[in-house]
């Protein structure tokens, strides 16, 4: 059986605007991550196998590099990617925050309109974990559930001004 989470938001914006911010690197950093932190983009090539690598620093100056691998890239309405802490040149790297965190998730995010309000899901599957990992996960199922929603409501933020 598969560890997983999926987060599902409904935000008022048309889903050719939500996808856009989803992979804008102009966007991204108005809205993506936790709130109050910085955000860079190194890499920015969205299309399948393309990378996306970023990095985002806390207020207190805390930096991590995030990488994603994109499977496919469905326009206006699917993205499947893996996604890996990394350092700056790329490589994958345990989590600064909990070193039994995965190493590696796919997470698949669907865009779906409905009279201009777009529900967005997003699903995020382990790979490969260890037993210790996946525990670990599921242990977090609502911390990621919390981080999700609030960066989705700065979306929806963001997208409204």
């Amino acid at each position: 059986m598969s560890v997983q989470v999926e987060i599902t938001r409904t935000i008022r914006a048309p889903r050719d605007l939500v996808f856009k911010a989803f992979t804008d690197p102009e966007q991204l950093p108005h809205w993506w991550g936790p709130k109050g932190w910085t955000f860079e983009v190194s890499v920015s090539d969205f299309r399948p196998g393309g990378v996306f690598h970023y990095s985002q620093k806390s207020p207190e100056g805390d930096l991590m590099w995030v990488k994603f691998l994109y499977h496919e890239v469905s326009k206006s309405d699917k993205l499947v990617y893996s996604s890996f802490f990394s350092d700056e040149e790329g490589n994958i790297v345990r989590a600064p925050f909990d070193p039994d965190w995965p190493l590696e998730t796919l997470n698949t995010l669907t865009l779906a309109e409905d009279e201009g309000t777009t529900t967005i899901t997003i699903v995020v599957a382990l790979v490969s974990p260890t037993e210790v990992e996946s525990a670990t996960f599921k242990a977090s199922h609502e911390i990621l559930n919390e981080g999700f929603s609030r960066t989705f409501e700065q979306l929806a933020e963001y997208l409204s001004r």
